[in-house]
């Protein structure tokens, strides 16, 4: 992992090193760790989210030309013309599909745009499950607009908005079935409530504060890069869209509980135990996201800390999306690792649940804070390691400046 901080100056000396001139504009986003709902964004639920102190940083200028050029420290480089972004099969999972689909959003949307350069360095960890690919598209996406709009704070609508563009490249461009809260709570930052039973999915801030819980925040590395199984991933919503599609409706959030309930031998004659255990962890995660925000809103994190409990117990049983089935074997299942640890680590003091798609990437785990440093010490020790990632929440969203 890279050096908490240096990201922002990274940036700017690899600019320096490829690109002539002295750029115009600075642009940044952060991570993200989802605090609540685990699979639910995409069937039209809740989650809870905030941003972290792991950021993306660029630097950018119009160039003159019809090319963009993009270097990322660590990725390469792309170049591409601004009259040629159709999406490439051969981009898939790449970090060109992700700046092709960003431009695209422009085009389509009929804003200017033109040639550019930038270069991008960041500190959030690849392949962890805390949004570098959805930090990534709402950079583009800022830094774009302070290029040819205009600069300064965007308005809540127009973050949604960017945030919207950069699922739109994720699925249609990089490949990948996602939903729309890690671009959301990367753009808004903060800790915020989200609801997607809309087409515009709301987002709510929460004010929380965070240092007053007497918890720290951990996120442990399963050392397996979830980009892997982005196969396992996508089965997961078309799990969740065949249950709904049983009753006539696109997403579960548009299924009755009741109906569901009352029609369930029939939901696993037809379709199989694994896509009806996943719709019941849908029916009962998002419940819970709503009494999550409730309990951050009052202030009692023992009791948001009791639903978070729950809800790593529902993802790792019904939900299904700790442990990679590709390999039959049960031979390597580092997340599921990772939980038992945290269960012998922590017992009932704390909270722990895997994090984002799942099937690797990290752990997020609440431990007390006057516990936080011992328990990294001995997750690493067990795990051979450094493993463990001390995240801060509340973290300001993206952003793109002119320079003076």
């Amino acid at each position: 992992m890279s050096a908490l901080g240096n990201a922002e100056q990274r940036a700017k000396e690899l600019y320096a090193a490829r690109f002539a001139g002295t750029p115009s504009v600075s642009a940044s986003a952060p991570g993200r760790v989802e605090l609540a709902g685990n699979h639910t964004d995409h069937q039209g639920g809740r989650t809870i989210a905030g941003a972290i102190d792991r950021r993306a940083h660029a630097f950018a200028a119009p160039n003159g030309s019809g090319e963009v050029r993009v270097v990322m420290g660590g990725f390469g480089e792309v170049r591409m013309s601004c009259s040629d972004l159709a999406p490439r099969e051969s981009e898939r999972a790449t970090s060109a599909a992700l700046v092709r689909g960003m431009a695209a959003a422009r085009a389509r949307s009929g804003k200017p745009l033109g040639g550019f350069d930038m270069a991008v360095a960041s500190d959030i960890p690849a392949g962890s499950g805390v949004s570098s690919s959805a930090a990534f598209e709402v950079l583009v996406g800022a830094a774009m607009r302070a290029l040819f709009d205009r600069s300064g704070e965007l308005s809540l609508d127009e973050l949604i908005a960017l945030a919207l563009e950069g699922v739109q490249a994720e699925r249609a461009y990089f490949g990948k079935p996602c939903g729309a809260q890690d671009q959301i709570a990367c753009a808004l930052g903060g800790i915020v409530a989200m609801d997607f039973s809309e087409e515009t999915p709301r987002a709510v801030p929460i004010a929380f504060d965070v240092d007053a819980c007497a918890f720290s925040l951990c996120l442990i590395d399963s050392r397996c890069d979830h980009a892997a199984f982005t196969e396992e991933y996508a089965a997961v919503p078309a799990d969740m869209r065949d249950v709904a599609h049983l009753f006539g409706s696109d997403r579960l959030e548009e299924v009755p509980q009741r109906a569901f309930f009352e029609n369930l031998p029939r939901v696993r004659t037809e379709l199989g135990d694994r896509k009806t255990l996943r719709a019941l962890h849908y029916f009962d995660e998002t419940k819970r996201v709503l009494a999550q925000q409730r309990a951050l809103e009052a202030g009692d994190f023992e009791a948001f800390l009791a639903q978070v409990r729950r809800s790593g117990a529902s993802s790792a049983e019904f939900l299904q999306n700790v442990s990679p089935r590709l390999d039959a074997s049960g031979a390597h299942q580092p997340a599921m690792v990772i939980l038992a640890l945290c269960s012998h680590l922590l017992g009932a003091a704390g909270a722990y649940r895997i994090h984002g798609g799942g099937f690797g990437g990290s752990v997020l785990a609440f431990v007390p804070s006057r516990e936080s440093e011992a328990f990294a010490a001995a997750m690493d020790g067990l795990l051979g390691y450094r493993a463990c990632m001390p995240v801060s929440l509340g973290q300001p969203g993206a952003y793109g400046i002119r320079l003076a």
